[in-house]
């Protein structure tokens, strides 16, 4: 068993990958709401992936003998100034779960514990992909922010992305 310290922070993993699925379904409401389904369609994605995630740590715990303590998860902010406030608060709360990650893994370094930090490697690159994605498209609703006609091909290339169930192989 790992220590109780490891399995501890895993779990407020898990709590704060639920609330950024959560929030990121209250960003997929925003912008059905506003009729650009591609946008939804990517922050609908985004919620199934950190589900996923959730449920990597979630089965991580049990592999280890540890015990799953589900949190209370936050409701999260819905009320979004435009496009570039959502993305503004999407990148921000991509760097918080970097940091927490980063937390999870200074944890199983400290313990020595090298399977935790093989595992946690994954997450790691994860967030360093998570962290582009949310910068790229950050920039592009900046650029497009007063173009109706980018906003709407942005849109369009947005709806063309598909899910794919998060694994760690």
């Amino acid at each position: 068993m790992r220590s109780e310290r490891l399995i501890k922070a895993l779990n407020e993993q898990i709590k704060l990958e639920f609330e950024s699925s959560y929030a990121y379904i209250a960003m997929e409401a925003h912008f059905k709401k506003n009729n650009l389904d591609g946008f939804a369609n990517f922050f609908h994605i985004q919620a199934m992936e950190e589900r996923d995630h959730a449920y990597l740590m979630f089965n991580y715990i049990y592999s280890i003998g540890g015990e799953v303590e589900l949190l209370d998860i936050s409701k999260p902010n819905n009320i979004f100034k435009d496009e570039v406030d959502v993305f503004e608060q999407t990148l921000a709360h991509e760097q918080k779960v970097t940091a927490s990650i980063n937390n999870l893994m200074d944890i199983a370094m400290e313990d020595k514990d090298y399977s935790a930090q093989a595992f946690l490697q994954w997450f790691i690159k994860e967030q360093d992909e998570e962290e582009e994605v949310a910068t790229d498209l950050l920039e592009k609703v900046k650029m497009i922010k007063s173009n109706p006609s980018g906003l709407f091909m942005l849109d369009s290339k947005l709806a063309q992305r598909i899910y794919t169930p998060a694994t760690m192989e």
